[in-house]
């Protein structure tokens, strides 16, 4: 495995290079502008909306959908991801998260919106949706083989990126490390509850994660800040590192800065890399559940989808980044990855509490991740097919990789994930620029009718 990494670097370096950035940031800035800044404008009236039912076609609430979402981005890359963002780029890596979030929040909704205007119905009666739909259904025939790519990498992400192998990895190390428990037995135990909630299908996948995202964020976020206010005054120390580390040489860990150019395009490009990882702004995978929400309106949908963005990226990663960074573990040592956030958030609660949330909160985290994640590819997976055949033998193959996954190891399994999606992210910004013109039109009939209604 070790003399993939230089390839996979490589790979990861042009996959994430300026074009890759360019695209994702240049995308959200046009939605930013177009819907005159809707992702700060319309906040208050998209938290409203989580809380309020809504009748309409679909398979699952509008509540559960957002929960679904939640739990596919909610998972490692909020913990072990951020900590790894910050030993490969700095502190800065953590400003340009936050710079991807702000622009992303307004993809999301453009991403939410067309998953509804554009959803359909397999033959099982199961809503289909996603960027591979409203490409198709959007954009015409001939752009038929984008959606195609999409839905290609779609599966490739799910079973080898953001679903399965970055996910159990996690859990294993963290397990392993808080309690001593043998990889093999993590294995099976993660790949057993995976199948008991995957073969039930979205509705089983949206039941448990309606019961396990809010309690298990909730935890999270009151650890995280319990820190933070015992360690209050070491955090405008760090939010002044995190800027200025962002346009800045940083040294980590004893090594050495590089030049400005290399160090600011390596923060830049590891930021936004794990900020795609981490909300999915960009991506194209949570439109596929998006589009299974019950609503009447693509709008209200949209709105919801795109607080996602905001609690992922800018509650929790922000959280878990300035835990780390306070801590001192960055400047002083070299752990990486879950073994990091352990250390960070241990330094911060007496005994080994922090250790056990950091462990529980993955466990639980990265388990909703890998459910979600199944129904991504799956999605994916009917759409090139053309019905639902292959399903129960994706499944399988799903879990397969989820139980052998612990035997891996951390390093190339993050550069898997973020090529697998970058390529994903590609079709589907492309159709999000080519149907833009529908997106900022059903914005202002929405407003307009409920400007109307007062």
């Amino acid at each position: 495995m070790d003399s993939l990494v230089p390839v996979l670097e490589k790979i990861q370096t042009i996959v994430w290079g300026p074009p890759t950035l360019l695209l994702l940031l240049a995308t959200g800035l046009y939605f930013t502008v177009r819907l005159k800044g809707l992702q700060i404008s319309k906040l208050g009236l998209a938290m409203k909306y989580i809380f309020q039912k809504e009748e309409g076609e679909g398979d699952v609430s509008a509540f559960g959908s957002l929960c679904t979402a939640l739990a596919a981005t909610i998972g490692t890359g909020s913990i072990v991801g951020v900590a790894t963002a910050l030993r490969a780029g700095g502190p800065g890596a953590l400003f340009w998260m936050w710079v991807s979030a702000f622009l992303g929040m307004a993809t999301k909704y453009a991403e939410g919106v067309l998953a509804v205007k554009y959803r359909s119905v397999d033959e099982n009666g199961q809503i289909c949706g996603g960027p591979m739909y409203y490409i198709q259904n959007g954009m015409g025939e001939k752009w038929k083989w984008l959606a195609k790519l999409f839905a290609f990498f779609g599966i490739m992400t799910a079973m080898l990126g953001c679903g399965t192998f970055p996910q159990v990895n996690a859990i294993t190390e963290s397990t392993s490390e808080a309690f001593g428990i043998p990889a093999w037995i993590i294995g099976i135990v993660v790949a057993v509850a995976v199948a008991c909630v995957v073969l039930g299908g979205i509705k089983s996948i949206s039941s448990a994660a309606e019961l396990i995202v809010p309690f298990m964020a909730m935890f999270y976020i009151l650890g995280s800040l319990l820190i933070l206010i015992l360690n209050a005054e070491a955090i405008p120390g760090a939010l002044k590192l995190i800027v200025t580390s962002a346009f800045t040489p940083h040294a980590v860990a004893g090594g050495a800065a590089g030049t400005v150019f290399i160090s600011v395009m390596t923060a830049m490009r590891t930021g936004i890399a794990r900020g795609v990882y981490t909300n999915e702004a960009g991506l194209g995978s949570s439109p596929i559940v998006v589009a299974a929400a019950k609503t009447k309106s693509c709008v209200r949908q949209g709105l919801v989808s795109m607080t996602s963005v905001f609690f992922t990226t800018i509650v929790i990663c922000t959280m878990t980044g300035i835990v780390v960074i306070t801590s001192g573990y960055l400047d002083t040592t070299n752990l990486d990855g879950g073994k990091l956030s352990n250390a960070a958030y241990n330094a911060g609660l007496p005994g080994n509490l922090g250790m056990y949330m950091v462990s529980i909160g993955l466990i639980f985290f990265a388990f909703t991740t890998i459910i979600s994640w199944c129904y991504y590819g799956e999605r994916c997976l009917v759409y090139l097919c053309k019905g639902v055949k292959w399903v129960v033998l994706y499944k399988v193959l799903y879990i397969a990789c989820v139980a052998a996954a612990p035997y891996l190891e951390l390093q190339p399994i993050w550069l898997l994930a973020d090529i697998t999606n970058a390529c994903m992210a590609f079709p589907n910004l492309i159709g999000l620029l080519g149907l833009s013109p529908v997106v900022i039109k059903e914005t202002k009939d929405y407003f307009a009718g409920l400007k109307n209604t007062r």
